[in-house]
């Protein structure tokens, strides 16, 4: 892939809404944009955590045992399940800022299917040595992908006065986060026919 093609397609990736958007667009609007960028760590993280495995070792294993990743998807949809019942469950005591931490955001872009899209779908294959500056160009895309997303949640408290104390940007991200995983776990299972 040309380096124009993969970041139009890794700008078109990161822009999808996603569980890990979801997570950075609801603490830019509980928190604010400055108080929100230190989740940017665990996106970066979580999605290095898993590219460089499989860009190095992860390909020929998940072919060879597509149970695995099977039982991956299983396991995001869960994950992704329980952070919208946290969400539609928090109270309005407007905490929202201390509700969603770097461990969330590095947890669920761990288990976020877009990962793998990217380590073995958009970058080359041609051994870990060779793709470092790829990944590098990822990495400063996710860093402005995420910064877009914490800045349109930011955006939300401008133009709506109370969102920041109301429950109404949590039960969005909530429904939001529950159709991902019912849409995790659907491809899942329809894996299995």
């Amino acid at each position: 892939m040309q380096p124009l093609a993969f970041t139009l397609a890794a700008l078109v990736l990161l822009a999808t809404p996603g569980p890990t958007n979801t997570l950075l667009w609801l603490s830019g609007a509980s928190a604010g944009f400055k108080r929100s960028t230190p989740l940017l760590l665990g996106e970066l993280g979580g999605y290095l955590s898993v590219i460089i495995p499989a860009v190095a070792l992860l390909a020929p294993f998940l072919a060879a045992h597509p149970q695995i990743g099977l039982s991956l998807r299983i396991i995001a949809a869960c994950w992704v399940l329980f952070l919208a019942y946290a969400l539609w469950t928090a109270g309005d005591d407007s905490r929202a800022s201390s509700d969603i931490t770097i461990r969330h955001v590095f947890v669920t872009t761990l288990l976020n299917p877009k990962a793998l899209i990217v380590a073995l779908v958009l970058l080359p294959q041609t051994g870990l040595a060779a793709t470092l500056p790829w990944i590098a160009g990822f990495s400063l895309l996710v860093v402005v992908g995420g910064s877009l997303w914490i800045g349109a949640g930011a955006m939300l408290v401008q133009f709506s006065r109370g969102a920041r104390t109301s429950r109404l940007p949590r039960r969005i991200a909530a429904v939001c986060l529950a159709v991902f995983s019912f849409g995790i776990a659907g491809s899942a299972l329809a894996s299995l026919a």
